[in-house]
């Protein structure tokens, strides 16, 4: 069985982390969502809030397809630990190719058995980030159609919108 850890921040999950979720499924039998215990990082939702939002919004897959946990530490780490042999990660452009790059050179110098996998984003998912959405919804503006329903609710309470 293919293992791929998908790590991330998920602060929100959106449906471009979606996208890469089900198309990653296409190349690896399981995919282990695993949202990063980083204390340095300002996040608007708690860690047990993101997993609450993956959880609702991945119900779609099995959980023999896909688990939704959390680690702290370093990512290579976390993926031998899990017995996985890649790491997956989505690119939308040049500007996240530069960062994913150097991230995949120093997790290969760290295990050079755990390979990082770059998945293009689909294009209409291109434009968002987990950034854009958040100052979008700050300034009331839809984010319908792109995060799942149970972010785009817990997105409008967290910034003071009547949720529908």
């Amino acid at each position: 069985m293919t293992v791929a850890i998908y790590p991330g921040s998920f602060d929100p999950l959106t449906n471009g982390h979606l996208s890469l979720v089900e198309r990653g499924l296409t190349v690896f039998d399981r995919i282990i969502v695993a949202v990063a215990k980083n204390q340095s990082k300002s996040t608007l939702f708690t860690l047990d809030e993101r997993l609450d939002l993956l959880k609702r919004s991945l119900t779609r897959f099995s959980p023999d397809q896909v688990e939704i946990t959390s680690f702290e530490g370093l990512t290579v780490e976390f993926a031998r630990s899990r017995g996985a042999m890649a790491i997956m990660r989505g690119l939308r452009g040049s500007a996240d190719f530069e960062y994913e790059y150097q991230l995949a050179a120093i997790n290969r110098h760290l295990d050079n058995q755990v390979q990082t996998v770059f998945l293009m984003a689909d294009y209409q998912w291109f434009f968002i980030s987990s950034s854009s959405i958040k100052e979008a919804v700050s300034l009331g503006a839809s984010i319908d159609g792109l995060v799942p329903p149970a972010v785009a609710q817990g997105l409008k309470l967290k910034y003071g919108f009547q949720a529908s």
